[in-house]
């Protein structure tokens, strides 16, 4: 997805021109570029104060200031990573990126669904390439977590070979790589969560990656549709590998929660608060699959109970996106303080103390934020 549709987030005092308002009435591909343009010029504040000790996690191997990131489709070339941490997030996902340039699908294919807070998007994998996003990161620092998300390109012959080449590109620049097989906007894509298809996708990948100069972590990006056979399979596939951890979850085909309101029926991965109960309950599924293997929660995350929700399913770390949007950048560090005081009132030091405290009654849908 891209972040366009997120650009009010920005009320920074030199767009203030630019009012919130306007930027919904702004087609939301041109807002998605005055955000970045805004973000490339150091516009955004930056946080002034450390976080919290509450929040400080370990994350297969790396080491975050806090445990929430800005999610992949915002910053698709990486052309603000570094802003994006200075901001706060503990952890920033670029891409995803292709192995060649594409320019996705035909356009309108963005759109908001205001009184759900959510969004549809069909944006295809739109980026600049491998090359393009690569000479960006070269030498650059960024003060968190860096993320590459990789990907095929819609014509491909061979989905497994372009992540292969992901690895590749990347391995050497990245905190962390995840292989995004879950998009619903490139036709065949989401086959790669199958048995035979999944085997080799992650033998493959993680055989690249062992030929890699560092052991770079390796996240695989799942569906919310994905039905508990259908998580059965993923969870065999994966503890039978030294995959480092999983992301749950993508977008959404279902429109059950946004039913009958405008733009409901647009094709595309439906993102946002609508996404979050059933997120949530997939993640703590698979939780109870998984033992321990790291899992990085993110879908519908709109408040600091829907934030603390994730944890208490089973997730170590989060992502936010969509509900930016409709939260504005004070989401951020909102969640942030509520997190600290959710830690603080359950009598405890840390958010990874929190982790899973309640996977049964999500996985069994009896849980609520």
């Amino acid at each position: 997805m891209i972040f366009s549709a997120l650009s009010p987030l920005l009320r920074i005092p030199a767009l203030s021109g630019m009012t919130q308002q306007a930027l919904l009435k702004m087609d939301a591909e041109t807002a998605h570029g005055a955000t970045i343009t805004a973000l490339r010029l150091g516009l955004a504040p930056e946080q002034s104060h450390a976080d919290s000790p509450e929040l400080r996690t370990r994350l297969c191997g790396m080491e975050l200031n806090n445990p929430i990131g800005m999610a992949a489709g915002f910053d698709k070339n990486a052309e603000v990573p570094r802003q994006l941490a200075q901001m706060g997030f503990g952890m920033v996902e670029i891409g995803t990126v292709t192995p060649r340039p594409q320019s996705g699908n035909p356009k309108p294919r963005l759109f908001r669904l205001p009184s759900a807070q959510g969004v549809i998007n069909r944006m295809g994998f739109n980026n600049e390439g491998h090359d393009a996003v690569f000479a960006r990161l070269r030498g650059l620092r960024v003060p968190a977590a860096l993320g590459v998300n990789i990907g095929a390109n819609k014509d491909s012959e061979d989905f497994v070979a372009d992540y292969v080449l992901g690895v590749q590109k990347f391995a050497d620049l990245a905190d962390y790589l995840t292989a995004n097989i879950s998009s619903p906007n490139t036709p065949g894509l989401r086959n790669l969560q199958s048995d035979e298809a999944l085997r080799r996708l992650l033998g493959e990948l993680l055989a690249a990656r062992a030929k890699a100069k560092t052991r770079v972590p390796v996240f695989l990006k799942i569906a919310p549709d994905l039905d508990e056979a259908a998580l059965d399979v993923i969870a065999k596939g994966v503890l039978a590998t030294d995959l480092d951890g999983l992301i749950i979850s993508n977008t959404t085909t279902a429109r059950d929660t946004v039913a009958g309101l405008d733009n409901a029926d647009e094709a595309g991965g439906l993102s946002g608060k609508p996404l979050f109960e059933r997120s949530t309950q997939k993640l703590a599924q698979m939780r109870q699959r998984v033992g321990d293997l790291p899992i990085i929660g993110v879908g519908g995350i709109h408040s600091p109970q829907s934030a603390l929700a994730k944890f208490e399913a089973g997730a170590n770390a989060i992502q936010l996106y969509s509900a930016l949007v409709f939260g504005g950048l004070d989401l951020l560090d909102t969640i942030k303080r509520g997190l600290v005081a959710a830690v603080r009132t359950h009598g405890k030091t840390n958010i990874d103390q929190l982790v899973g405290s309640q996977t049964a009654d999500w996985a069994a849908g009896k849980a609520r934020p």
